[in-house]
């Protein structure tokens, strides 16, 4: 049903060629948009600052956008300060890091029961680490796609966690997503943390071999939201709404069947997309990832979620787990406002406000705790229940984020 009220019809929405674009380009191929009265128009970016920045000054309407970006272009960290706006996650997990194989090679050497358990502890690569401090060699250098991401957070959380500090034993270094493979492949870098289908792309070619996946450091963790300024929003609150609608409705096809996945690797694979090879997307995707050459995939059925397990909801407690990262790492004040900064940057009741018109069953609080569920489980809600995926963190933390009255376990 189409909203008599739009305010704006026709739209242009900025993407990074990453396979977690992948619901902004089924609303377009397969008439999400259409279907709610929206003319839509890609925009393929080539890094997240330059995504940043184009819909700061008006040139997108909307974009996919990681998820902390929200909190700190709201903060003006970086360089450029605009309000910024998610009421919906685009889906969970999706990324990995990936070593290359002559380090790999090198961690398994330092400690082989390591690298063969799954998760992968970075316990070898701190051997490595240590071997060439003591050599007085240089650090080695990993990738991660924006200074304020998912990927850099993941990152250092899988350093951290074997006592690698990962600002003065390594370097991190940005360098945007479709130039990660390249880099590792020219020996620029020794590793990185990136979307797909940039770690199969390297494993493809012999290069590089995963370590750990996103969905092994934090199982169904947040990624990508649509993000829009606090302006447009205001101005614009029913074609926002219908953008919202339209991006369920591709989010619930995604997941509906492997059959869609498979289309969908199809339609990621043109140009306008991501514009590589539709067997590197279709692994990943269809949730088949391979960590190494010669070696079988493994089944990894939410490797992407887009849908389920209510991955589109924009849980405030994940903007405070981004926040908490932030402020562990020195990127933010302390004394920031956490909670206003939170519940204006997310914005929950707008999505409950786009769901009223679908029949979707949607969570009634903001907020959550994390790391609590090695299994399935039940959300419960009025007039019904949601399944939830684990969340799990590898090592066992449990982050009790925001517990305001309310919060749910």
């Amino acid at each position: 049903m189409i909203d008599s009220q739009l305010e704006k019809t026709d739209l242009t929405l900025g993407i990074v060629p990453l396979t977690d674009c992948a619901p902004i380009a089924v609303a377009v191929e397969k008439g999400f948009f259409a279907a709610q009265g929206l003319s839509v128009t890609t925009s393929r970016e080539g890094s997240w600052a330059g995504i940043r920045d184009k819909i700061a000054f008006g040139v997108l309407d909307a974009a996919q956008m990681i998820a902390p970006m929200t909190l700190s272009t709201t903060l003006g960290l970086g360089g450029v300060q605009c309000d910024m706006v998610t009421a919906l996650s685009l889906g969970l997990n999706g990324n990995a890091i990936t070593l290359s194989s002559d380090l790999f090679g090198r961690v398994e050497d330092a400690d082989p029961e390591a690298a063969a358990m799954s998760p992968m502890p970075a316990r070898g690569l701190k051997r490595v680490i240590e071997e060439r401090s003591a050599r007085n060699l240089a650090p080695l250098t990993f990738g991660v796609v924006f200074p304020i991401s998912t990927h850099n957070y993941e990152l250092r959380y899988w350093l951290a966690s074997s006592g690698i500090d990962p600002d003065h034993d390594v370097n991190l270094v940005v360098i945007p997503p479709p130039q990660m493979a390249a880099a590792l492949k020219a020996g620029h870098i020794a590793g990185y943390c990136v979307g797909e289908p940039w770690n199969t792309v390297a494993v493809a070619d012999g290069f590089g071999r995963v370590a750990i996946t996103k969905h092994e450091i934090w199982n169904n963790s947040p990624e990508k939201v649509l993000g829009v300024t606090r302006s447009w929003a205001r101005a614009h609150p029913s074609t926002h709404r219908a953008l919202i609608r339209a991006l369920v409705g591709a989010c619930t096809w995604l997941d509906e069947r492997i059959e869609h996945r498979l289309e969908a690797a199809a339609i990621l694979a043109q140009p306008q997309y991501i514009g590589v090879d539709e067997a590197l997307i279709a692994g990943s995707i269809a949730g088949n990832f391979r960590y190494a050459a010669g070696e079988p995939a493994r089944r990894c059925p939410d490797f992407n979620v887009f849908h389920r397990y209510a991955a589109n909801f924009p849980w405030r407690s994940h903007a405070a787990w981004f926040l908490s990262q932030m402020q562990r790492w020195g990127q933010v004040d302390l004394a920031v406002d956490a909670q206003a900064l939170i519940q204006q940057a997310y914005r929950p009741d707008i999505y409950r406000g786009a769901a009223a018109g679908l029949d979707l069953t949607v969570p009634q609080e903001d907020y959550k705790n994390e790391g609590f569920h090695d299994e399935a489980w039940t959300l419960n809600v009025d007039g019904g229940h949601l399944l939830m995926g684990p969340d799990r963190i590898f090592d066992g933390e449990r982050f009790v984020l925001v517990q305001p009255a309310g919060s749910v376990r």
